[in-house]
């Protein structure tokens, strides 16, 4: 991300042990301290995220890089950039990698020339490999011409995050996230030589009353009902687009589905979403700032999100790090058009070991089942549900609708949480649950019955009851289901690591991530249960977990 609070303080004070009861294993992460622009280049893919080195908040922000073969075991290189030119002076803020012809990568990233007028004064640079022939791209040259963009005056301080490039009609396209008061904007810059770049007569997209637009990116999608993903320079065939922002005021992260004018360079989302807060969102939960790429070896368009901590700062301190990437995701187009899917990259199975299965157990209301013989502070979960009637849904209140349209899928989840009794539902996994349940995760979906007779599948993350430790954040994260309940299934996959619970229900039709510190439920003592809170019977027809072992990370 291009700006946090800077607390001079903390920035540079390293912990005097490094605390690994919650640090995750298998999601990426520093050696230690804070943790942009991922890419594939010569049989190695790359991660390059915003690192402090010397301390566990934001601060002295470099570029920090690791390499991999299967995005799964990472080698920790050196910075790839770090403040060293009087156009970043300040920081080396987010950005992102393209592969121009010729396979020749380039990075576009903001650097801050000034501290003040806070956040300082945002330019856009590039950077470019010193030795094409390293795959692991370990020397990066950044030119005396840049920087290659400067800010209007009024936006001096709202102008950042390069998006990956595109090619169409002759020019290379991008776009720079900012804002004009409370209008979200995505200026849309073209250039010839990757060098000399000019603004559009015209922003690329923007809407009213949604803030400063962080991190945009734009990119399409097959319409043909395939996995496959496309390169962001294919604009033909049956194709639809995406475009995400993450919105600095809500710090969630919001896309669209629709079509690109190529002849204006214009994004137009289709008329049946909601352009704004309450559209759609690739994670209901713990998750901002995340880039896509293309990944050509797999032909596979790859999501990588952020999770930050609910930890408070000085907890941050202590623990000596703060800040993971999450899981890599394929996203593609779901079939009906109207959202995306999400499933964890296959290469990490391979980390999968013990593994426990149970078929066609019932849970009646107030049961609960421990799944035992896996390591349940890192394990992998999926597990399918049945039912054998949507009868006992609950009726939907519409005194709920009063809720604004963004909030109301998570107050929904904080007023019948796991706890409260309901027909069908709420049943789920209780994850990182201690032995008498004095902490647990729940991970559970509840449905709704509407007067149109339609049904609501809700979906709920609920950290409230995660840890005996009040100073944590710990919000009850939901999301809605779009699923038609046809054959009376609802699936659920948990990716459990520690301190991070990753969510995917409906084989990834809705994505919640929560962050937890449990007090009792760590390592050894973290338990791992199914359960079902309602009256209507609720069979786990397929249930697989697995401990998962930890790869090398950096």
């Amino acid at each position: 991300m291009a700006f946090h609070e800077v607390y001079p303080s903390f920035q540079s004070l390293s912990a005097v042990k490094v605390k690994m009861d919650h640090k995750p294993a298998y999601h990426f992460q520093p050696k230690q301290n804070w943790i942009n622009a991922p890419m594939y280049y010569k049989g190695v893919y790359h991660c390059f995220c915003q690192y402090n080195p010397k301390g566990a908040v934001w601060g002295n922000i470099v570029w920090a890089h690791s390499v991999s073969t299967d995005m799964v075991n990472w080698k920790w290189l050196k910075p790839a950039m770090e403040p060293s030119k009087w156009f970043d002076k300040y920081g080396c803020w987010s950005g992102s990698a393209t592969i121009l012809p010729g396979d020749k990568p380039v990075i576009l990233y903001t650097g801050s020339i000034k501290e003040k007028p806070a956040p300082g004064y945002q330019v856009q640079n590039y950077a470019i490999p010193a030795n094409y022939s390293d795959p692991y791209l370990r020397d990066w040259v950044k030119p005396d011409n840049n920087p290659i963009l400067k800010p209007t005056v009024e936006n001096i301080s709202s102008f950042r995050d390069p998006s990956t490039a595109w090619f169409n009609n002759g020019q290379w396209k991008m776009l720079i996230g900012s804002r004009q008061y409370k209008r979200g904007i995505a200026y849309l810059y073209k250039s010839r030589d990757f060098v000399n770049w000019t603004l559009a007569k015209q922003p690329f997209h923007e809407k009213a009353d949604t803030g400063m637009w962080e991190c945009p990116d734009f990119y399409p999608v097959s319409t043909k009902g395939r996995r496959n993903g496309l390169d962001t320079s294919s604009l033909v065939g049956a194709t639809k687009f995406v475009f995400k922002v993450s919105l600095d005021e809500t710090r969630y992260e919001y896309y669209t589905i629709g079509e690109y004018d190529v002849v204006n360079d214009r994004y137009h989302p289709d008329s049946t979403l909601i352009d704004g807060w309450a559209g759609l969102r690739y994670d209901y939960g713990n998750f901002y700032a995340s880039k896509s790429f293309f990944d050509p070896l797999k032909k596979r368009r790859i999501l990588w999100g952020w999770a930050n901590e609910s930890s408070t700062m000085d907890e941050d301190v202590a623990k000596g790090w703060s800040g993971i990437q999450l899981i890599p995701r394929m996203v593609w187009l779901d079939p009906s058009g109207k959202q995306l899917l999400q499933w964890p990259i296959q290469e990490l199975e391979k980390l999968r070991g013990n593994k426990k299965i149970l078929r066609n157990v019932k849970l009646n209301k107030g049961d609960t089942m421990e799944i035992k013989g896996i390591t349940a502070a890192q394990a992998d979960v999926d597990v399918h549900f049945t039912f054998s009637s949507l009868r006992k849904a609950e009726a939907y209140n519409r005194n709920w609708d009063k809720f604004p349209p963004q909030d109301l899928a998570e107050n929904l989840c904080g007023i019948k949480g796991a706890t409260v009794q309901g027909g069908l539902g709420p049943f789920g996994i209780l994850a990182l649950s201690s032995k008498n349940l004095e902490e647990y995760t729940p991970v559970f979906f509840r449905v709704f019955k509407t007067r149109n007779k339609k049904h609501k599948v809700l979906m709920c993350s609920d950290a409230t009851l995660s840890s005996k430790n009040e100073n944590e954040y710990k919000p009850s994260f939901g999301g809605f289901v779009d699923v038609e309940l046809v054959n009376n299934k609802l699936s659920l996959r948990s990716l459990i690591d520690h301190s991070v619970v990753e969510s995917f229900g409906e084989r990834g039709k809705t994505v919640i991530t929560s962050r937890v510190y449990p007090e009792l439920a760590v390592g050894g003592n973290a338990h791992l249960r199914v359960f079902n809170n309602g009256t209507e019977t609720i069979t786990v027809e397929r249930l697989n977990a697995w401990s998962m072992r930890t790869p090398i990370m950096n």
